[in-house]
């Protein structure tokens, strides 16, 4: 077993090994893509980064650690994980922290996302042997103390009548969402298209729904959208646009596009793949009661100022959660130190 600090040390010597300039991480980069065109290289550096200068910066460590009390060394549990595979690495930050609570995770890793965190592992162990102790890939879970399981409303429902027995983390479908006030500017604009257009859109940080005062103007957005024009290369996202866009085309049904992005008032939460939903307000108390009373279905609020009654992130900042913004708002770590 390995202490708390020397587990902590692994992990900053892993984020700087993964900003270093590495053939073999590019070789699993590429990989990655070809197994996944979604995953592009562009994307999975973007992911990468966050990684390192969000989870594995020592500081930002060194903080969050000290918010918990973490014993220097513990008896392992063994933590099943079913990792999400809708944008690249978005498992690591439960495998981190399995890892820093002192307990052995075994992943089943998404399809879509099998060959980036077993790597990040392989750095690990070359940085200390010790660290085969604490994780274990596998395509079935068993003989496990607990589980985090990732992955939709139906695939939920399976989740809980197996792991129900079990202490567990039990996630959901989950979107994003923006709230106009008609006063954004071109710098709001183009901050809040990465919270749009990054990772095509697949995460669940991703705003798939905007919230818009009554008689809102769309041209300032669209127009300033245009700078995210090239998305529409990328051959998956192109046909998702041109199947919503013909199928609104077909039925007639009014819409707004830049030939980037799709925008129609659609109450939902959830949009398809190249389009946003959007609705229209008089009153913004309505919103916030609306958002309130769907908060089990939302990771983030965006805004331009603050709103009183809602947590919300500024333009820009939804794809860049730190250690304590858990998915499902639900604390990881201290739900992995409570296992017994």
């Amino acid at each position: 077993m390995m202490t708390l600090k020397e587990r902590t040390a692994i992990l900053i010597e892993l984020g700087d090994r993964l900003k270093a300039s590495n053939e073999r991480l590019d070789a699993v980069i590429h990989r990655t893509y070809i197994n996944n065109p979604w995953f592009t290289k562009e994307n999975t550096r973007l992911a990468l980064n966050a990684i390192c200068s969000d989870f594995l910066n020592k500081e930002k460590l060194d903080n969050w650690i000290a918010k918990y009390s973490i014993p220097e060394t513990t008896i392992p549990k063994r933590v099943g994980l079913v990792m999400a595979g809708n944008i690249p690495m978005v498992g690591f930050q439960d495998l981190l922290c399995v890892f820093v609570a002192g307990h052995h995770s075994i992943s089943k890793l998404s399809e879509k996302d099998k060959y980036l965190l077993p790597y990040c592992i392989q750095l690990m162990t070359e940085i200390n042997p010790k660290v085969t102790d604490y994780f274990t890939f596998t395509e079935r879970l068993k003989n496990f103390d607990a589980v985090i399981a990732t992955g939709s409303n139906n695939t939920s429902r399976y989740f809980e009548a197996y792991f129900g027995k079990y202490p567990n983390i039990i996630r959901k479908n989950r979107t994003s969402v923006a709230i106009m006030t008609g006063a954004e500017d071109d710098e709001d604009f183009k901050q809040f298209g990465k919270d749009v257009f990054r990772y095509f859109g697949l995460g669940c940080r991703n705003v798939s729904k905007l919230y818009l005062p009554k008689d809102y103007d769309f041209v300032p957005l669209l127009r300033n959208w245009e700078r995210f024009s090239d998305i529409v290369n990328h051959n998956k996202y192109k046909n998702n646009f041109d199947y919503t866009f013909s199928l609104l085309m077909l039925n007639q049904i009014h819409h707004y596009t830049n030939g980037a992005v799709i925008l129609r008032d659609e109450k939902s939460l959830h949009s398809r793949i190249a389009s946003l939903n959007y609705e229209f307000y008089e009153d913004i108390n309505e919103v916030v009661k609306d958002l309130n009373e769907q908060a089990s279905a939302i990771q983030c609020i965006v805004s331009k100022e603050a709103i009183e009654g809602l947590d919300c992130l500024r333009f820009g900042n939804t794809q860049q959660p730190g250690l304590e913004d858990y998915a499902d708002n639900v604390d990881t770590m201290k739900f992995l130190l409570e296992i017994r």
